[in-house]
């Protein structure tokens, strides 16, 4: 397991390396991502139709419920490195 924490550290540095602005979609996954890895399932309610930002990556976060932190980390960590390589 701390193989992986090291990994999904330095993913978290990577990510802020990249050459191009990933789509949003990207970035909403690596968001939902990250949060899952770092906090669990999304708590709260949904914001509402005002806050598009803060509705849309609620809704990436919610399509990761129940994702394990493990899970979420090595998706995230592999997610980076992807990107890494275009």
């Amino acid at each position: 397991m701390s193989d992986l924490n090291a990994q999904f550290t330095k993913a978290q540095a990577d990510v802020k390396t990249l050459s191009a602005r990933p789509s949003n979609d990207t970035l909403l996954e690596l968001y939902s991502l990250y949060k899952q890895a770092t906090e669990g399932d999304v708590t709260g309610k949904r914001p509402g139709m005002l806050a598009v930002k803060d509705r849309a990556k609620y809704d990436a976060w919610e399509k990761v419920r129940g994702t394990g932190k493990t899970e979420a980390m090595q998706k995230y960590v592999d997610l980076v490195s992807r990107l890494l390589k275009k």
